[in-house]
């Protein structure tokens, strides 16, 4: 059973707190009065919340900041709520670039780690958990009155290392307004605060920058998961130009910065900006490139992370496509439709052309198990060769922002298949659930 679940939650850095010892919502309630509340049992006895429930994903992450932590945290209503088992696995991804020979150590003695973070919001959560867990040092930025007062607080209220953490405020004068971001699709140049330049000091150095940047281009993209509430200001979820935008202007001052930081690093939403965001950085002519895959839950982000100094020796590119894991994204679904409408429409596919499904609805994957003559049936337009074994593989469905799936299919440890049959396999399904769910993307197909 254990080796089962460690390979379910893979994807989830090891060293994170939680990697196998997810949060128990029945233990905290018994343990903190003010979380029981929002607490309720499955059929199956299962302690579950309402993740449609702002006070209830809030006072979840203040009670696992102070049992797993040892902070005292608090926002206001409206600022965005951060979940802590998926921030961890950015601190601990920048953790491995640091400790990594991929670039020199510029470290000399036990000097503490500098960190940057970028829009640290009321919440402050990476300079806390970096604070906390590592003994890192930090300087979060951000422009509004509200995150930096709350800032401020979450840091005060935590002295045993308030010492680690400075909030500055970027100076910008231009108030964002819902009308400014209603516009921001036909604006794909950012215009908003200084991100970077203007803000960080002469003089000054850091081992890397940081940034949950904002994922969307208008409020009411921001607002189409009914399935989630974890809050958010205007300024929090929202940039003209999306994502896309502001992590370009992170590549254009780090140009002008270079080697002032060791590493640069944002979050990243939609995995069809990754490839243009790896090819702007190509473009500067950044002498490393990083990237990685944060999967928490039925949510899914990435990492990018470059660097200007030079790399200690030559490198050979680790993105080498595996044939045995293969990916697809189904954007612009409608609202009417779940992640779980997806699932089931998956399971029926292979349903119908005589393959064993197991559906787990509470991963959100189905194991599937293929006889040759329903890998002929799935296929009938396409020549292969025969293999001797049955093909046994995996589906898992992430989401990624509102609207945008991500589409994961695995062959089962230890398995093999022809060359090519599971890619083919892949496409026949994908084509199934655009129709299905999203026809006006056809012509977008995203494989990787």
């Amino acid at each position: 059973m254990g080796k089962k679940r460690k390979r379910e939650r893979g994807s989830i850095h090891p060293r994170n707190k939680y990697s196998d010892n997810p949060p128990d919502f029945g233990v905290l309630a018994s343990l903190y009065p003010s979380f029981q509340p929002y607490v309720f049992y499955s059929r199956e006895g299962k302690p579950r919340i309402d993740w449609k429930d702002f006070n209830a994903t809030r006072e979840l992450t203040r009670v696992l900041l102070l049992h797993d932590h040892s902070i005292t945290w608090w926002i206001p209503d409206g600022q965005l709520c951060p979940t802590i088992p998926n921030r961890s696995n950015y601190i601990h991804w920048i953790e491995d670039l640091l400790s990594s020979d991929i670039i020199p150590n510029s470290q000399e003695g036990n000097n503490v780690i500098k960190g940057f973070d970028i829009g640290t919001g009321a919440n402050c959560i990476y300079p806390l958990l970096g604070a906390s867990l590592l003994g890192w040092s930090f300087i979060g930025t951000d422009v509004t009155d509200v995150a930096l007062e709350w800032a401020e607080r979450n840091v005060k209220n935590n002295p045993q290392i308030s010492d680690l953490i400075e909030i500055r405020k970027v100076d910008f004068e231009e108030e964002l307004t819902e009308k400014d971001m209603k516009n921001g699709d036909k604006i794909k140049n950012y215009h908003g605060p200084p991100i970077l330049m203007g803000v960080v000091k002469s003089g000054e150095s850091f081992d890397f920058c940081m940034c949950n940047p904002p994922f969307f281009e208008t409020m009411e993209e921001s607002g189409l998961n009914p399935n989630t509430s974890c809050g958010g200001t205007l300024a929090e979820m929202v940039c003209p130009g999306g994502e896309q935008a502001f992590i370009t202007r992170i590549i254009e001052d780090s140009v002008q910065l270079q080697q002032s930081f060791r590493w640069y690093t944002s979050m990243v939403g939609k995995k069809s900006n990754l490839k243009s965001l790896i090819a702007k950085l190509r473009e500067v002519g950044v002498s490393v490139v990083k990237t990685t895959e944060f999967v928490q839950g039925q949510t899914c982000r990435w990492g990018v992370a470059w660097s200007f100094v030079p790399p200690s020796k030559k490198i050979i590119s680790s993105h080498v496509a595996s044939k045995n894991v293969l990916t697809f994204m189904l954007q612009g679904i409608q609202r009417n439709f779940s992640a779980f409408h997806v699932l089931q429409s998956i399971e029926s596919f292979f349903h119908t052309n005589g393959a064993t499904c197991k559906l787990n609805a509470a991963t959100f994957h189905i194991d599937i198990h293929v006889a040759m003559s329903n890998c002929k049936e799935i296929l009938k337009d396409i020549d292969f060769v025969d293999q001797s074994n049955d093909l046994q593989f995996r589906i898992t469905v992430f989401e990624q922002i509102p609207g945008t799936l991500l589409i994961r299919g695995s062959l089962k440890p230890g398995e093999t298949s022809v060359p090519g049959l599971l890619s083919s396999i892949f496409q026949k399904l994908e084509g199934k659930l655009r129709n299905s769910f999203c026809p006006q993307k056809l012509s977008n197909s995203d494989h990787v």
